[in-house]
């Protein structure tokens, strides 16, 4: 079979975030025969040559080069383009890994496209990606109708011959953004570029011991001696403009802009600040004309404004104002409907950990303001002026990956004035709604953790927060609901107090142990019980009944469930006429019963069955003896002053 897709991965001194890589590569969806991995070993110091020679000769899907150390990522890379023999090329990392369907998904949607570039959706671990450009599909692209220009990394598939075509490298030797120039230039002479918004392809991951090459301090005047060589390729492929003012004003804001706000600029070294700050200054003036500022929100533009005149002080004062605006919100609703999770929260920005106020009224005034103080008005005036185009999202994020998605919100807002003041507050209410069978992307939420995310965009603002704090000491924000053949629990984190979903984990929370043998009944044959759980119709469930003793025998029964009063569910299931002939028998529930692998969760019900009637007893608490033993060994050993001696046959 022909090579579809040639996976190039520059090395060096990886460790062992090298093996999750090769994992992910090894494993992919596309057939065996029809991609390749080239792993080019940029003169690695530690164990890694032998281990990528020694998984080459076992994999023939694997080929390794190495060379000697060129210092950066931009000659692995080209030097893996030119052995490629695959159609598309894909750049992954040496510390990042891709997602199992990322290469047949990726693969496809470029062939079906026509596209010469091929962008997957990213998903951060400790490391930040695009958002708004994963919003959803698009299967033809430019940098004139999408946010194309956010994702300048190089971890994408590109055709290999339109690479050969053009003439397409990356810069090669120690040097800086590369990447930038490389992917820029692709971007403005594709043909089509192409992204996938509903499935992660690519996980960008933050390294234990922070040594990514990309989030290394730089030395401020090489590194934009080689931001000026991205703007060069700009000017070199568009007019003067609005397109290019757009495209500049990411690096503008990017790469200039966000470096000098908030806590960010606070936190480096004065001397490193002030070299950082007039480096940036230099492109400013030199590069830029006034329509690449203009097209920022005003709390971007006000630090352009104080980088374009050389105002340091100002600057470092407004980064100070800035660094105490954070967001809450607050949790108004969640519960469920008809099978869907609806959430509702009010959001709104904060100063210091108060409310924030800002002053309305008026057109913002133009040219740079002249003091902190004045910049800060503007800002609170624009905010209120704009404020009908503000944006609150809800995205449920998995814990584990970092994958997240976006989920249908409706938004109002609301404008409180504050007594006596002349100011008002901003609030934006939102109500998200979460279907399990289509949460991420289209696809049911996998079994894990998901944190739900507010993410707020108002005044040159983009925050994030989770929702919540909820209710003190509560565990369950509300009960779980058995949905897309999963067990859904919304939860408040322990520590915090944060909205999060429990899918297929939860069994403890999910509020069994208040259900008593008095609820329950046994009637015609019949086990009838109500449970706290959420279902839409009737659903099957499978019923495993435990005989307490030596025998230790299970006895299966279907069952089914059904919505019953106070929205709980009703449990209901014909006893085995003959299976339960003596003794007592513990009862678990199993949800779904046609998952892979089932799951069943203990009930604190028992049948204690005699020769002709079965009644319903409070489960035995396992290991209760045993337990009262160990407990009166403890008592003992405290009593004399010794450590316990476990008993034999027994770990921990």
């Amino acid at each position: 079979m022909p090579v579809k897709v040639s996976v190039i991965v520059p090395v060096y001194n990886p460790g062992s975030y090298i093996e999750e890589c090769a994992a992910s590569l090894l494993g992919q969806s596309l057939p065996a025969d029809a991609y390749e991995v080239i792993f080019v070993d940029d003169g690695s110091t530690d164990g890694t040559p032998a281990l990528l020679d020694a998984l080459a000769a076992g994999e023939e899907r694997v080929r390794v080069v190495h060379q000697e150390n060129s210092g950066w990522s931009g000659k692995p890379r080209n030097v893996g383009i030119d052995a490629a023999r695959g159609e598309y090329v894909m750049f992954v990392d040496d510390d990042d890994h891709l997602g199992a369907e990322a290469l047949e998904r990726m693969y496809g949607y470029g062939v079906a496209n026509g596209a010469d570039v091929v962008v997957g959706k990213m998903a951060g671990r400790g490391r930040s990606v695009p958002v708004e450009l994963f919003r959803a599909n698009r299967p033809r692209a430019s940098v004139e109708d999408a946010p194309l220009i956010d994702s300048l990394t190089p971890h994408k598939m590109f055709r290999r011959a339109f690479l050969d075509e053009i003439g397409l490298r990356f810069p090669e030797g120690r040097r800086r953004l590369e990447d930038h120039v490389f992917v820029t230039e692709a971007y403005l002479r594709a043909a089509n570029v192409s992204v996938i918004g509903d499935y992660v392809c690519y996980y960008h991951i933050r390294r234990a011991d922070a040594a990514n090459a990309g989030i290394q301090r730089f030395e401020p005047v090489g590194y934009f001696k080689n931001l000026r060589e991205a703007l060069d390729v700009v000017e070199r492929y568009t007019a003067p403009g609005p397109v290019r003012d757009g495209l500049f004003r990411r690096w503008l804001r990017v790469e200039m802009v966000e470096r000098l706000r908030g806590r960010r600029f606070l936190a480096l070294p004065d001397d490193y600040r002030r070299t950082l700050f007039e480096e940036i200054r230099s492109v400013v003036v030199e590069r830029f004309g006034p329509g690449v500022a203009a097209g920022l929100p005003p709390v971007q533009q006000v630090v352009a404004a104080f980088a374009a005149a050389d105002r340091y002080d100002d600057a470092l004062a407004f980064a100070e104002w800035e660094a105490g605006i954070g967001l809450v919100a607050a949790p108004e609703r969640v519960a469920w409907r008809d099978g869907l999770l609806e959430v509702g929260f009010a959001a709104e920005f904060t100063a210091a950990g108060t409310p924030l106020v800002l002053s309305g009224g008026g057109a913002p005034p133009d040219g740079p303001p002249p003091d902190v103080p004045a910049a800060v008005a503007r800002v609170g005036a624009d905010s209120v002026a704009r404020f009908a185009t503000g944006t609150a999202d809800l995205l449920v994020r998995e814990r584990a990956s970092g994958a997240q998605y976006f989920q249908p919100v409706e938004v109002s807002r609301e404008i409180v004035p504050v007594e006596d003041s002349g100011q008002v507050r901003l609030v934006m209410r939102a109500t998200a709604t979460v279907d399990p069978a289509t949460a991420a992307g289209g696809d049911p939420l996998r079994a894990g953790l998901w944190d739900l995310v507010a993410r707020v965009r108002l005044g040159g603002w983009t925050k994030e927060c989770r929702i919540g704090p909820g209710p003190r000491k509560a565990r369950a924000a509300t009960r779980a609901a058995v949905t897309a053949g999963r067990v859904t629990l919304p939860y408040w984190t322990d520590r915090h107090g944060q909205l999060s979903l429990d899918v297929d984990r939860a069994a403890k929370r999910l509020g069994f142990s208040a259900l008593g043998p008095e609820d329950a009944a046994v009637t015609a044959g019949s086990l009838r019980a109500p449970l706290p759980l959420h279902v839409t119709g009737a659903t099957d469930v499978l019923l495993r009944f435990t005989r307490e003793g030596q025998d230790g025998r299970t006895v299966d029964t279907p069952g089914r469930l059904a919505p019953g009063e106070d929205g709980a569910a009703l449990l209901e299931a014909v006893l085995p006429a003959a299976g339960l002939a003596g003794g007592t028998w513990r009862t678990a529930l199993c949800p779904v019963p046609d998952a892979a692998v089932p799951r069943f969760l203990p009930l604190p019900l028992a049948l204690r069955a005699g020769a002709r009637t079965v009644e319903v007893v409070r489960r035995p608490h396992p290991g209760g003896p045993r337990r009262v033993a160990r407990r009166l060994r403890r008592v003992l050993a405290a009593l004399l002053g010794r450590t316990p001696r476990k008993p034999a046959g027994r770990g921990r």
